[in-house]
């Protein structure tokens, strides 16, 4: 999408997603120059933006606690494993299919996290292992079921950490003071 269709896309929603800033962003970032009409769009976007037309919608600012203990345990099992089979086990795969039929549980804030994760541990431990075998056991009959499939570029998977990081990080920075 052109930076032209992005900015009249927001005036007409009034609102910025964090999709179309970051698309704007990669536009600007892969331009070796911008055109005078993607200037021009840029500015209005900016005066809307300055005047309350256009309202940028904030980044995420949730997590999913299931997706950190699936992890977490996907990552385990497959240790515990790795040595004995051949091809090894993807945990993404593992984790994705185990994320698929259990509950999300989302949160908000630190204390809402912890009792999410408290939660879970008491009430769903042993479901999300349960989950993660199945898991393991159709990866091991079928290790491969889509040879063709596109796995997510690890720029993608980084700049998704780099940004968990870096709003973890602030929040760490602003509740420990040095």
């Amino acid at each position: 999408m052109s930076i032209e269709r992005i900015v009249e896309q927001a005036l007409s929603d009034g609102y910025l997603t964090p999709t179309m800033e970051a698309e704007v962003g990669r536009i600007c970032d892969t331009a070796s120059e911008l055109s005078i009409e993607e200037y021009m769009a840029l500015d209005r976007l900016m005066g809307a933006l300055l005047t309350g037309e256009v309202v940028a919608v904030p980044r995420k600012q949730f997590i999913n606690v299931m997706e950190e203990l699936v992890l977490s345990e996907s990552i385990g099992r497959v240790a515990e494993l790795d040595a004995s089979i051949d091809p090894p086990l993807d945990v993404g795969d593992i984790a994705a299919y185990a994320l698929n039929r259990l509950p999300p549980l989302y949160a908000t804030t630190e204390e809402g996290a912890s009792y999410q994760r408290k939660k879970a541990k008491e009430e769903l431990q042993g479901l999300i292992r349960e989950q993660i075998n199945e898991a393991i056991s159709r990866n091991l009959q079928a290790p491969d079921p889509n040879p063709d499939r596109q796995a997510f570029k690890s720029s993608d998977v980084l700049r998704q950490v780099n940004h968990l990081l870096q709003s973890h990080a602030r929040q760490y920075e602003s509740s420990n003071p040095s």
